[in-house]
């Protein structure tokens, strides 16, 4: 059995990190499936999800991190096509990655107690995202 839907919401711009965790375990529920795998992808080139402790600390090191390693300050040859000055969000998204994978047993996310699902806007301008969420299994 497959079960699919999508997640709608809007981020704040570059950085902003929201925790979809109860949102992706609703839609594992709302399913049925009791054994399998839920797949989530986030939409967009310039945003990503992933496993993450989330946490204050967290929620502020994560994008701190990015932007020291690929930092929005430096010039990209994306900027020569198309001077929207985001190019470090596109790398910083690739670098993360677009989707995730998680075990669902006995109808439920099968995570480790300090795992929640992010997804963090790497873009610098506030976005409305949609993360689809698909439910394999029986």
């Amino acid at each position: 059995m497959v079960h699919q839907e999508a997640i709608d919401f809007s981020t704040r711009g570059h950085g902003h990190i929201q925790d979809l965790t109860s949102r992706v375990a609703e839609v594992v529920r709302r399913s049925g499936i009791r054994t399998g795998v839920v797949h989530v992808f986030a939409l967009g080139s310039t945003a990503a999800v992933g496993l993450i402790e989330f946490e204050p600390g967290l929620q502020r090191d994560l994008p701190e991190l990015l932007d020291r390693l690929i930092p929005p300050s430096r010039e990209y040859a994306h900027e020569q096509t198309w001077h929207d000055g985001n190019g470090h969000s596109h790398l910083q998204s690739t670098c993360l990655g677009a989707s995730l994978s998680v075990p669902v047993t006995d109808g439920k996310l099968h995570l480790g107690t300090w795992q929640q699902i992010f997804h963090l806007e790497c873009d610098i301008r506030a976005r409305q995202r949609s993360v689809i969420v698909t439910v394999y299994g029986e």
